[in-house]
């Protein structure tokens, strides 16, 4: 397999060294203002096995917005629950709808290092504006770091994926594959607006279904993920099948955003790196590259 390039760091991404600092050498936050901050609400197959956490469905019930807060940070970092980045940032949404500033700053900061859930600037952007706009400190500064000059034109919004353009091309007939495998694959897929029958076919190709292989670039289980890939996407056991699904998953349909939905560049970069197909403007030359990309093409159509 061509060295992947996975961890390839958008330019504004130089900043976060800052950041760092900014967040660490923070000052109190101030108090929440009045005005809500409104996102969406989610499902319960966007968020992830919420029915499966009880602990969630009683901390989503909560009407407090600081104690959404502390439930909130908890999922973020795992304290006493499973690090869950996508439940926190559901969590930090109904608070900030509450008007909590608290939350509002953590979404930013969230979708600025994009740890466990896709990264995105101007969203982050939008979220530090809000919390500014009730004269958040933290909020002010952050958003110098970041080099924000004048107002953003994304509205503060919870999203857990990035926006998804129609698939250029769809699998038109169904994989052969059955067993556990197979039905999970077709269980999630549909949770990251995904074909099931692309994704299996791309676990055929990266490792026949073996939750255990190995590669010699150090890319584990099911969807072969290297450790940089998994840590990205908030898988913490790339050896468990359900969260290698989850984080390969994740990577696709990130990627499949990136490219506008063009399934073929989607799959290069899933082999050789969004970086290479960025820097060769499309397939990269690599002949293990485009053969996988024709086989898995091959296979769902």
């Amino acid at each position: 397999m061509h060295t992947p390039n996975h961890t390839r760091r958008k330019p504004w991404t130089r900043l976060l060294p800052a950041l760092m600092i900014a967040i660490a050498g923070q000052a109190p936050l101030a108090a929440p203002g009045s005005a809500p901050v409104l996102g969406p609400a989610f499902t319960k197959a966007q968020v992830g096995e919420q029915d499966k956490d009880p602990a969630f469905d009683l901390a989503l019930r909560a009407r407090s917005p600081s104690q959404l807060v502390v439930a909130a940070a908890r999922y973020e970092n795992g304290e006493g629950v499973a690090q869950n980045t996508r439940k926190a940032v559901q969590l930090y949404c109904k608070a900030a709808a509450k008007g909590e500033t608290q939350a509002a700053v953590r979404l930013g900061q969230i979708y600025a290092f994009g740890r466990g859930i896709y990264r995105d600037q101007d969203l982050a952007a939008a979220w530090f504006q809000a919390a500014a706009g009730k004269r958040d400190l933290i909020a002010l500064r952050l958003l110098k770091v970041l080099k924000v000059e004048g107002k953003t034109k994304r509205e503060p919004e919870c999203l857990l994926d990035p926006p998804l353009p129609p698939a250029t091309r769809f699998a038109s007939r169904t994989h052969p594959a059955k067993g556990q495998v197979a039905s999970l694959v077709r269980k999630l897929a549909p949770q990251y607006q995904l074909d099931p029958e692309l994704v299996l076919a791309l676990i055929e190709a990266e490792s026949n279904f073996n939750p255990r292989a190995l590669s010699p670039k150090n890319a584990q289980g099911l969807m072969q993920l290297i450790p940089a890939t998994a840590e990205r996407f908030g898988v913490r056991d790339a050896w468990d099948p359900e969260q290698n699904l989850r984080g390969g998953m994740a990577y696709l349909r990130w990627l499949l955003a990136r490219f506008k939905g063009n399934v073929q560049l989607a799959l290069a970069g899933y082999n050789a790196g969004e970086g290479a197909v960025e820097r060769h403007g499309g397939i990269p030359p690599y002949a293990e590259t485009r053969a996988y990309v024709s086989h898995i093409i091959a296979r769902i159509n």
